[in-house]
């Protein structure tokens, strides 16, 4: 079996850490490098729950997606949740890795995980990665389909190719309108408006798409004659996707170091929303509520 320090070499190459944007906190967060690894477990989010699935599983070695401690931290203690999935990884001997902004804009990256769930084409990144000569990194991904669907058949085809969550997707724009050419971002997109109106695209499938963003985004689109359609789905679903691709991706080295690795996605659901209602009556004008 290879060495710890032998398989974090490899995930590195796939996703160099320099890779990522400054404010990220990627990388090991804890392990031996000296400790041999045999089984890996992919998933979107390092919380409690995946830890204890790492360990009933017997992995060596957990990939997420996001930091576990993205703005730093002066303790590991018990005492938070943060520290005791620490504690739980060291006892079980299981090495944490992160892997965030830069699997965002590798190539392949998280968003052509995405787009691969929903069968569309990849034409390019949305926001090229300047250092990039071939021109195939970057934020986002442009996308085309192989024959025009309306808005509501494109949404039922996202639906269909994402995980369930409690809140499924969200969708603003004429359900009779064609769409031929995508943007996708996984994970949070609203601050890439400009650029998926530039590229033209039809539709923006991304997630956490927020009130005023979204609303201008609309509003954009209503007065210009132009501009995406925007689908917002629960943003672990939009990069779930990325775990299957990562776990194969590892697969090919190992079957090329002939290492035996044994690979696994988690699809325990980490998305933090748990339920949905639905309002019983639409809402009203009320005079002196805010607008």
């Amino acid at each position: 079996m290879p060495a710890l320090s032998e398989v974090i070499a490899a995930l590195e190459a796939l996703w160099p850490p320099a890779q990522a944007e400054e404010w990220d906190a990627v990388g090991t967060v804890c392990g031996d490098p000296d400790a041999p690894v045999g089984r890996v477990l992919f998933a979107v989010d390092p919380v409690r729950e995946v830890a204890d699935e790492a360990l009933r599983l017997g992995a060596d070695l957990l990939v997420t997606h996001h930091p576990l401690y993205l703005r730093g931290t002066t303790s590991v203690a018990a005492t938070t949740f943060k520290g005791r999935v620490v504690h739980s990884l060291i006892r079980g001997s299981v090495a944490l890795h992160v892997a965030h902004t830069n699997a965002d804009r590798a190539d392949p990256g998280v968003s052509d995980a995405l787009a691969g769930a929903l069968g569309l084409r990849v034409t390019g990144p949305l926001v090229p990665d300047p250092s990039d000569p071939a021109g195939r990194r970057g934020l986002g991904r442009l996308c085309e389909l192989d024959e025009p669907e309306t808005l509501a058949e494109f949404t039922e085809r996202a639906a269909a190719g994402l995980p369930a969550t409690a809140q499924g997707i969200r969708v603003a724009g004429d359900p009779g309108r064609t769409v031929r050419t995508v943007a996708v971002c996984g994970g949070s997109g609203d601050s890439l408006f400009e650029d998926v109106r530039r590229a033209g695209a039809d539709a923006y499938l991304t997630a956490d798409l927020r009130h005023h963003p979204a609303s201008e985004a609309r509003e954009h689109a209503l007065h210009s004659g132009a501009g995406p359609a925007l689908l917002d789905a629960a943003h672990w679903a939009t990069e779930w996707p990325w775990t299957e691709q990562a776990a194969a991706q590892l697969d090919e080295v190992s079957d090329r170091h002939g290492w035996g690795l044994r690979t696994h996605v988690s699809r325990t659901v980490t998305d933090p929303w748990t339920a949905r209602a639905a309002s019983s009556e639409p809402a009203t004008d009320t005079p002196g509520a805010p607008n």
